[in-house]
């Protein structure tokens, strides 16, 4: 009996053929990330890449979604409302026909085309051709994170994909003085998910730039920094944090650890020390990932 041989595996199409000149473009996003794993394309999860790699290929006729670089990865179910990423794509865009005459597509045409397929869970703000060397990631000189939280005795339906619902009574002042000790650089290995390989005792260096809380209070609540009052009362409590650059799920960690001191337990002088420690023995679970929105990016001029 005579064996057929083996089929070969089609080679992995590529987003753009070898010899094709391409620019490089800049895109701003806004997207909500409660139906997402996260930014980073993953095989047969839904995520941000993937969706705006996939409008990107059939708006300009690639071969393939391209990759595409972001400022900073975004986990399952955070948001973003200044995300910027960077795309190869064909200097030559597609034709488009416009009032009755035929022209190349421009960066209003791309968004319009892009936002058409992806929106509203993923919106492209801006879209323009960047230098060569621009690096959504490595040219990135700060990102700025907020995370909303609602304190009050009942939740907010409309505030609940966006923040995360805290009942019992939280000591702002206690807050404030724990948050200002991250000012600075330190090691955050104590709130960061560590990655794979990485050494237990390896410091986390990051450098805090400002970190700070803003109150807006329910209807029933006068006093910004007031607990929370009767039925129906709350206050919007917004953590506001700049760095050079984050490590996973440091935002959410410092925000855990900060309301426990709000509530009354840790310490201003506790967040120190588990700072110097880099030992995250005792510190909560990170706080859920709805409350998290990247914010902006910023950049040299």
């Amino acid at each position: 009996m005579t064996r057929k041989p083996a089929a070969r595996a089609a080679a992995p199409r590529k987003a753009v053929p070898e010899g094709v000149t391409t620019t490089r473009w800049r895109f701003l996003l806004a997207y909500d990330g409660s139906a997402f794993r996260g930014f980073a394309a993953q095989p047969n999860q839904p995520t941000v890449a993937g969706a705006l790699a996939e409008a990107i290929a059939r708006t300009t006729r690639m071969g393939a979604p391209p990759p595409i670089t972001c400022a900073g990865r975004t986990d399952a179910g955070v948001h973003a409302r200044g995300q910027v990423v960077h795309v190869d794509l064909p200097a030559d865009l597609p034709k488009i026909r416009r009032g009755g005459t035929t022209r190349a597509m421009e960066a209003p045409d791309l968004m319009l085309a892009l936002n058409r397929q992806i929106a509203p869970a993923v919106v492209v703000k801006e879209a323009s051709p960047a230098p060569p060397a621009f690096d959504a990631r490595r040219s990135a000189t700060g990102r700025r994170y907020r995370y909303l939280i609602w304190n009050g005795p009942v939740g907010d339906p409309l505030l609940a994909p966006v923040a995360w619902h805290i009942q019992g009574d939280l000591d702002l002042k206690k807050m404030a003085a724990a948050t200002d000790v991250l000012v600075g650089e330190h090691d955050f290995g104590a709130f960061c998910r560590r990655p794979p390989g990485a050494a237990t005792g390896d410091p986390v260096l990051r450098r805090v730039r400002r970190a700070g809380w803003t109150v807006t209070p329910g209807a029933e609540v006068d006093d910004a920094n007031a607990s929370p009052g009767p039925a129906g009362a709350g206050r919007l409590l917004r953590f506001e944090i700049e760095a050079d650059s984050f490590c996973q799920q440091m935002v959410r960690s410092l925000v855990a650890e900060l309301v426990e001191v709000g509530k009354g337990g840790p310490t201003a002088a506790d967040v120190v020390a588990s700072l110097k420690a880099g030992d995250r023995s005792g510190l909560p679970a990170p706080a859920p990932p709805n409350g998290l929105c990247l914010v902006s990016v910023s950049y040299l001029p």
